[in-house]
């Protein structure tokens, strides 16, 4: 990027007007939906997949979809989004067709077996986990501009602390809403092989419906700025008038002349993602096998082909083990809404860099640390809303979810405050899009390989895969140290110099 591109995005962003609280919380509101929606996702998509028909080694290659997703949509729509302008604004038409599309995807993908007439369950299933992951991507991205649009520079931290709660917030409830409907409602929790729980179908029907009204909700509480105006900068040219190669040419100069700070956040991303990839993929089958102690076996499909029926000691500790795994997401996905709210007074004080390095390498603590929960004596956890029979080591799972916890807050914030001071104003959608590269690519290469490591390496023992995550994670805290933080370099500068002064 040139002085003359950054003294621009300098510029631009001290003409933005400084919002109020309940400004910054519309423009984000909508996180909340989005990641209600992802969290059901995550805590639940292995779950679905397993129940029709996936072994593990297969689970980690369809949750591919996900990561590949990302890296085709949301480029596409950073740079079409920063070409448009309209009555709805010009972030908030994306967002809104991701959450109606999103909405289709959750209602469909947990009733996958009532399409048997036209295809297999397993790939109907697939088909829908595509639809979704490519709807929350074309939400995600605009979401992810629309921050950096209408935050000015000095709300930054709190911008993006801000939208980490909410999506946190909306994790928490997202991950929990199986357990409550099993154990509060009623609900049937256990599914027959080529089947999905109840209490799963009613979650994803209700996740569909917040996720869709949070969205409305920043859609029309949120008036976009008109480019050229508040710090933004005109439209380009409209893609119509320009061929293909001139795209693809524009879009491969922008990776090659990405600022020096995205590339070296890329590292720390590839290590952080490929440990969050195996974690949402993995912890049902390492919980289940290394606390509740159902073997690896019961994850076979074509073993459960040989047996027919799966005997109801298998079904019901499966079945409570994939609640527990959404209970234990909640936990995290609360403790890192916890520690979003002091993250932006803790990295005005200590330096964003340090304050997500700490973060991470709590992270990788917590991951290490699940190895040693493994006390399978039953006892009885009062939840508040109900009470529940779970081995100790099941409640052990607590402790580590607190520092992974606080590394999800840090990855939700950090590199993009970081990111948001480097960018050049007029292609900050198409740069946040390409910066999903970061996030997309390790996850590709988790999926393609993790099945095969947990396979031929771990001899399908789920819990040694996770600890694989767990020393991923502890080198992307340590590749902190080697990012440039210039805008907070900067501040720090011009600080000194007002002391001096």
């Amino acid at each position: 990027m040139t002085t003359t591109d950054t003294n621009e995005s300098t510029n631009l962003s001290q003409q933005k007007p400084r919002l109020s609280f309940w400004q910054i919380w519309n423009v984000s509101f909508g996180f909340l939906g989005v990641q209600f929606g992802f969290a059901l996702q995550n805590a639940n998509a292995s779950r679905i997949l397993s129940d029709l028909g996936a072994d593990l080694h297969s689970l980690s290659l369809f949750w591919l979809v996900a990561p590949i997703m990302g890296l085709l949509i949301q480029p596409i729509v950073g740079s079409a989004s920063d070409r448009t302008w309209n009555k709805f604004g010009r972030r908030n038409p994306y967002i809104l067709a991701g959450g109606i599309a999103a909405a289709i995807g959750m209602l469909l993908m947990p009733n996958s077996a009532a399409f048997t007439t036209f295809m297999v369950p397993l790939f109907f299933g697939a088909m829908m986990l595509a639809i979704m992951d490519a709807s929350f991507n074309l939400a995600f991205q605009p979401f992810r501009a629309l921050v950096s649009d209408m935050v000015p520079a000095e709300q930054r931290n709190v911008g993006y602390s801000i939208q980490s709660f909410l999506i946190n917030i909306g994790a928490v409830f997202g991950s929990i809403l199986p357990f409550v409907l099993t154990n509060v409602i009623g609900l049937e929790n256990t599914a027959s092989a080529g089947s999905v729980a109840p209490s799963v179908i009613w979650a994803f029907y209700i996740g569909a419906s917040v996720m869709l009204g949070s969205v409305l909700w920043t859609v029309f509480r949120t008036k976009e700025y008109a480019p050229g105006t508040n710090g933004l900068a005109p439209l380009e040219q409209s893609d119509t008038e320009r061929s293909l190669s001139e795209k693809l040419s524009e879009f491969f100069g922008l990776m090659k002349s990405m600022p020096t700070t995205m590339k070296q956040l890329a590292v720390v991303q590839f290590f952080s993602w490929f440990a969050l990839f195996i974690m949402w993929v993995y912890t049902m089958p390492a919980i289940a096998q290394h606390i509740w102690g159902i073997e690896a076996k019961w994850f076979d499909p074509h073993y459960l082909e040989t047996v027919g029926t799966i005997p109801d000691h298998i079904a019901k500790a499966k079945g409570t083990a994939g609640d527990w795994v959404g209970i234990i997401f909640a936990a995290y996905s609360l403790f890192a809404a916890i520690a979003s709210l002091f993250m932006a007074k803790i990295a005005n004080k200590i330096g964003r860099k340090l304050t997500y390095s700490l973060s991470l390498l709590a992270g990788g603590i917590g991951y290490l640390s699940i190895m040693l929960m493994q006390n399978p004596e039953l006892t009885i956890v009062n939840l508040g809303i109900t009470q529940i029979e779970v081995p100790m080591g099941a409640v052990s799972l607590f402790l580590p979810m607190v520092g992974i916890g606080i590394a999800w807050a840090a990855i939700l914030a950090m590199p993009y405050a970081i990111l948001a001071g480097t960018l050049p104003v007029k292609q900050t959608g198409v740069y946040m899009g390409i910066f999903n590269f970061t996030i997309a690519a390790p996850q590709i290469i988790s999926g393609i390989f993790a099945g095969w490591i947990l396979t031929s390496v771990f001899d399908n023992e789920a819990i040694y895969i996770i600890m694989m995550a767990g020393i991923s994670m502890t080198l992307a805290a340590l590749s902190v140290v080697f990012v440039k933080d210039g805008a907070e370099e900067e501040s720090t500068k011009t600080n000194d110099n007002e002391v001096t002064a």
